[in-house]
């Protein structure tokens, strides 16, 4: 291989580094590598002359280039790192903050009223003993149904449309099998409370195929239905105001027996009538009443050393309640101009 080509090389790397160690800055730095490493860079170019090497030369001058680049790549790495940490240096030494300088503004949000209302009631029945539960949105039937005392083809089944899984799974209908986990995986007294979606096969003005319920449950050697109608009274005072009343409707729940639906006066018009309570004076909120026997049979636990009661409540309708929304579909839209107002 001819001596001027790698006296070429030569110059092309000792030409390489002078410029790279003249540098002030990454900038001009980088600027050096690309005259000198590019796609059309010096040591690119002199490797178009390997094409006119004789074939015995072309590999001692690929591997006299490669070890130049490589020495180059090695030189440039270390003279970039030095420029930066002094960079870095001179940035901390001519720059301050400035700490009456007012912070950019950001717009807040707000808690969502479904949120919000979750929140308050876990807090008002916390007071009371009670402590938070969870459970799965696709249940088992057994969960959802069997062991509420709604066996296959009950007439009871009728009254919630359900999302089916499968043949044993449902998108749960209501939060009470949660009752049902916590009989079967802790030990009474319990005083529970527990919370989360629900899906029905069910959309209109007053009704969302997925909705919020909140369930209560109390579990002790004595329970009567004057502590439930206590327990709940408490409640909607803490919840809508002292002043409100509450009132018990005989009704029907295969999971409760005796059970009720309960009404409170309502909050906006005082009782006096108003378009939210159609004029009555009073609002339905949920439905509640004295557990069952069949369903501590099903969680195996002694009945009636074992005595209970539970309620449930709309999430969704406890704010509606309390707030005089007049659709329940503003819920799941998350229009800013609706958050807002809470």
């Amino acid at each position: 291989m001819e001596n001027n080509v790698q006296n070429q090389l030569k110059s092309i790397k000792d030409s390489a580094i002078k410029d790279f160690t003249k540098a002030q800055s990454t900038a001009e730095l980088y600027n050096f590598k690309v005259q000198y490493l590019g796609k059309s860079g010096a040591l690119t170019e002199a490797m178009k002359l390997m094409a006119a090497l004789p074939k015995e030369d072309k590999p001692l001058f690929g591997k006299l280039v490669n070890e130049v680049k490589a020495e180059l790549e090695t030189v440039y790495f270390d003279i970039e790192s030095k420029i930066k940490n002094k960079e870095i240096d001179a940035k901390m030494q001519n720059e301050k903050l400035d700490l009456s300088f007012s912070a950019a503004s950001f717009p807040l949000g707000h808690e969502h009223p479904i949120f919000k209302v979750t929140n308050e009631i876990v807090s008002i029945m916390s007071r009371l003993g009670y402590s938070l539960r969870t459970g799965p949105l696709i249940e088992k039937d057994y969960y959802n149904f069997e062991a509420l005392n709604i066996p296959p083809n009950h007439p009871a089944r009728d009254m919630q449309d359900t999302f089916f899984v499968d043949e044993s799974h449902v998108l749960r209908t209501h939060t009470s099998p949660i009752q049902i986990h916590s009989l079967e995986n802790e030990k009474p007294p319990l005083r529970i409370i527990g919370t989360g979606s629900v899906f029905r096969c069910d959309s209109d003005i007053s009704h969302l195929p997925n909705f919020h319920q909140i369930e209560g449950m109390c579990v002790d050697e004595k329970v009567s239905m004057a502590d439930l109608k206590g327990t709940i009274s408490f409640f909607v005072k803490e919840f809508f105001g002292p002043n409100l009343k509450t009132r018990f409707r005989p009704s029907f729940f295969p999971f409760t027996e005796p059970s009720a639906e309960v009404d409170c006066s309502c909050p906006i018009c005082k009782g006096k009538g108003c378009s939210l309570c159609k004029q009555s004076g009073w609002i339905e909120i949920g439905g509640c009443g004295l557990i069952n026997p069949k369903v501590f049979e099903f969680a195996k636990i002694p009945y009636p050393q074992w005595q209970g009661f539970a309620f449930g409540f709309g999430i969704e309708r406890m704010a509606i309640i309390k707030y005089g929304v007049d659709d329940i579909r503003h819920f799941p839209k998350n229009d800013i101009r609706f958050l807002n107002q809470f």
